[in-house]
């Protein structure tokens, strides 16, 4: 039976709650440490116990970061690096087009900055190259340079990597590697088959900047001091959550620590950004996934492939400014882009069925630089891995986005290894392929098979995870404060979602475009309000602002709102069910 007797909520979904072992996790934690019941059940469905609690809600990066060393190639290419700034050699930095290779790029150019250096950047067009170094880029910048650092690309790029005649190339990445690597100097990548695997939820930011610990390691040692590497936790922070990267160890201390270092609005390229999107409040993961994250994409997608990584390494507030705003209106053409397709692809997949394994559409002329986001889309829609694929000419490329628990990278891999791809690769989360249109069919049905065999489409599409009942009284400005101590939430770790039993409606109107603000209690005088984003788009604003004066349970997550300078907490209502 669903969580409070919900098996199909106003918007079809089925309500699931804590389970036993869940809860008795929450209660022994909440006797143990005297915290509040909601934070103990969402440390609870965490996993973290009272022993580990107090670490866990303060994650210490001086005791979670990794010896660098425990990657292979590490100290080549940290070597090589510091060789380049010493010999004052050329550098050339080839960046993927998204936020992780533009932060990991802008990692780089900032630290060559201050060590007295310039680098060349080169992004390649996602149309007209698409991902990843190619031959004739390669070619061209290695006639130009002496080191070629790939950064969040390069694990898989043999040929291009080969072309780079004259040149050194170090590969700085996190996707998933083949049975063989590039000839070069170094690969850094904790998701080559030879790595335990012990640090594959690291993002390529993450890793360049282990790489500039490593640098900084290698100074010390040499009696010499280099740039100061906390600064650029926000950049980080920034790729880590925008890359979709699990919230867990290590990526939590960075984070945290890049979210207080972005507070400082130290960066120009990030201030211009944040006012541009008119973030009046402290930064949080939210806001860097889907506030911060899809501008800097922007560019990438349907605009200029390196304006977000210039964007992220400008030093000039004047020249921030103007590539913000441009980002701003690429990210609302975006939108309207992705709009069209999204509505397409929904249909599509709706007619083939939402409860397979793997949900997957495909059309004709869908921008490349949208069917990411649109995979993303199905994904959280159906809670199953999605693929969407644009099709032009004889070929079809495409992106998809996966679900905790199931591995996508790997298996578009072997699915490119067993040649249904023309080509393919990417981490657990996300991956890229291009796909013969003859094939489109087979290969979709044999990535359902493999897909199904790591357990995609055993849980319900139209579930809806809880953690827990809450009521008004209990909905306070300080329990939320309590609760972000267990975030930064994101993938991996979803920010808490609770029940407010037997609400009674006061009041309920729409604001804004679909949007459904409203006002409940629970009839002993405790009052809350409520926000509920696109509400009129589904049966949730018709149905509560005509409540009649039934009751419902409101289910959503707690959040502090900012108004005028005054502080309250109100619920992000995301579903309802009649009490």
């Amino acid at each position: 039976m669903g969580y409070l007797g919900v098996e199909q909520s106003l918007t079809g979904r089925r309500w699931v709650g804590p389970g036993v072992e869940q809860e008795r996790l929450a209660e022994a934690l909440a006797q143990q440490s005297g915290l509040p019941g909601a934070l103990c059940q969402t440390l609870a469905r965490l996993g973290v116990d009272g022993a580990d609690a107090e670490a866990y809600l303060e994650p210490r990066l001086r005791e979670l970061l990794p010896d660098p060393r425990t990657l292979r190639d590490m100290e080549a290419a940290s070597r090589r690096l510091l060789q380049a700034v010493e010999r004052r050699e050329r550098i050339a930095i080839f960046a993927d087009y998204d936020v992780d290779g533009g932060a990991s790029a802008a990692l780089l150019l900032d630290w060559l900055g201050q060590m007295g250096r310039e680098a060349t950047l080169y992004v390649p067009d996602r149309i007209d190259e698409g991902y990843g170094p190619n031959v004739p880029a390669m070619r061209e910048l290695a006639a130009r340079h002496d080191l070629i650092v790939c950064v969040d690309c390069g694990t898989l790029s043999h040929e291009p990597i080969a072309a780079a005649e004259g040149a050194e190339v170090v590969v700085l990445d996190h996707h998933l590697g083949g049975e063989t690597l590039p000839d070069c100097v170094a690969v850094v990548n904790p998701n080559r088959q030879d790595e335990d695997g012990a640090l594959a939820h690291l993002c390529a930011a993450a890793v360049v900047f282990l790489v500039l610990v490593d640098c900084g390691r290698q100074l010390r040692e040499a009696g010499a001091r280099g740039p100061d590497l906390m600064g650029m936790l926000d950049l980080v922070a920034l790729a880590t959550v925008a890359d979709v990267a699990p919230l867990k160890g290590v990526n939590r201390a960075l984070v945290r620590q890049g979210l207080a270092v972005m507070g400082r609005r130290d960066r120009p390229g990030l201030v211009a950004l944040a006012d541009v999107a008119r973030l009046d409040t402290a930064p949080s993961s939210h806001h860097l996934g889907y506030v911060l994250g899809p501008r800097i994409n922007a560019g990438g997608r349907v605009g200029r492939a390196d304006l977000g990584a210039r964007l992220l390494a400008c030093a000039d507030p004047h020249e921030a400014q103007a590539m913000a705003e441009r980002l701003d209106g690429l990210n609302t053409e975006r939108r309207e882009i992705e709009e069209a397709v999204r509505a397409a692809a929904l249909a599509q997949a709706e007619a083939r069925g939402l409860d397979a394994p793997l949900v997957w559409a495909a059309g004709e002329g869908w921008h490349p630089g949208v069917v990411g986001i649109v995979a993303s889309r199905l994904k959280e829609l159906t809670n199953r891995p999605a693929v969407v694929i644009g099709l032009d000419g004889a070929e079809g490329k495409g992106s998809g986005r996966s679900v905790s628990g199931v591995d996508l990278g790997a298996a578009i891999q072997r699915l490119a290894g067993e040649g249904m791809l023309l080509k393919g690769g990417g981490h657990r989360m996300a991956a890229g392929l291009t796909v013969a249109r003859d094939k489109l069919e087979p290969a979709m049905t044999r990535l359902a098979e493999l897909l199904a065999k790591q357990g995609a489409g055993l849980g319900g599409a139209a579930d809806l995870r809880l953690d827990g009942v809450l009521m008004p009284g209990a909905a306070t400005c300080e329990l939320c404060e309590e609760m972000e101590r267990a975030g930064p939430f994101g993938a991996g770790a979803p920010s808490p979602r609770f029940v407010i039993p037997d609400a009674q409606i006061g009041y309920a109107k729409q604001v804004g475009s679909g949007h459904l603000k409203l006002s409940f209690g629970d009839g002993l005088g405790a009052r809350l309000d409520a926000i509920c984003f696109g509400a009129f788009d589904g049966p949730l604003g018709t149905e509560l602002s005509n409540h009649a004066g039934r009751r419902f349970h409101l289910a959503g997550r707690l959040e502090i709102n900012v108004w005028n300078g005054r502080r309250s907490v109100q619920l992000r209502l995301e579903d309802a069910a009649p009490a």
